[in-house]
């Protein structure tokens, strides 16, 4: 089993276990979703990092305790990735670094569309050069926003933006767009290659897992 944890609270389970669904459904693997407490609005500044940092780090060694294989944590800050790894003896993936390493693949001029005011760092530092511009949607400032329709609107707006100003590959540094499946809007819309944070996760975390399935 992959445990995947959520950097925001939330009591609906629908919401809880959309991106561990869309990963299983994607590429077949079995996926457990958990959230840390107290944190309705997530992670969208350093004040929020902070206090989420120990909460991911005790999620994540209970969720190794319950039997998990591998932990993602999905979110594109990748928040105490480096803590957690410290505290487990299985591999922790950050959907951060996953996005980032998969553009860097690909080789081409990219924009970074998020919620924070600037770029999360781990991702400015493996996308160097190749990272043209950063754009946050207009009035969107944390997870909750996007899930409205005035914040997906503008979503697509700024998307619109960083094509104008030389992107040819998306990335997204929030794991919130996966939640309301703009990737695929900005694909069939602006026919343009887009890395969903929660795709790329998978990507890694799948390929991982079934190495694990094979030696053991």
């Amino acid at each position: 089993m992959i445990g995947l944890i959520r950097v925001f609270t939330t009591e609906d389970s629908e919401v809880l276990e959309q991106h561990g669904q869309m990963i299983s459904k994607i590429y077949g693997v079995p996926v457990i979703n958990k959230c840390i407490p107290d944190q309705p609005l997530g992670i969208f500044n350093n004040e929020t990092e902070e206090i989420a940092n120990p909460k991911i780090v005790e999620l994540g060694k209970s969720m190794e305790k319950e039997g998990c294989k591998l932990l993602i944590i999905s979110c594109a800050a990748d928040p105490a990735i480096e803590q957690l790894r410290k505290s487990v003896s299985i591999p922790v993936i950050g959907a951060g670094s996953a996005a980032s390493l998969t553009a860097l693949a690909m080789g081409q001029p990219v924009g970074v569309m998020g919620i924070s005011d600037c770029v999360p760092a781990v991702m400015e530092n493996i996308l160097g050069n190749l990272m043209v511009q950063y754009i946050r949607p207009e009035g969107v400032t944390n997870t909750t926003d996007l899930m409205t329709a005035a914040g997906r609107e503008k979503a697509v707006e700024a998307a619109r933006k960083l094509l104008d100003q030389g992107t040819k590959v998306i990335v997204f540094a929030c794991t919130g767009f996966s939640t309301i499946g703009l990737a695929n809007t900005l694909r069939k819309e602006l026919n343009v290659p887009v890395i969903d944070a929660v795709e790329a996760e998978g990507l890694f975390a799948s390929n991982l897992y079934k190495q694990f399935s094979i030696t053991n």
